[in-house]
């Protein structure tokens, strides 16, 4: 059974597949096809891919800053 943050950060991923950037829609949809199965090398994809995008734009002020922060202070839960 998956927790309240993790369906929340489950929402924040899905929103960056729906993104059409391919440097983070790309892991986020590989993330969400394979959650349950607890795939380190796709979460440290999707983390690589986040820190990526963080660098790249995570002060531009659209709704992806705080989301990208929130994810990697949450990214222990990515696995679970």
């Amino acid at each position: 059974m998956i927790s309240e943050k993790q369906a929340e950060l489950a929402k924040v991923i899905t929103k960056f597949a729906d993104s059409g950037w391919s440097l983070i829609d790309v892991p986020a949809k590989a993330w969400l096809q394979k959650r349950f199965e607890s795939d380190r090398e796709v979460v440290r994809n999707l983390i690589d891919a986040i820190e990526k995008a963080d660098g790249a734009c995570g002060n531009c002020g659209c709704e992806f800053d705080a989301l990208y922060k929130t994810v990697l202070q949450s990214e222990e839960l990515l696995l679970a």
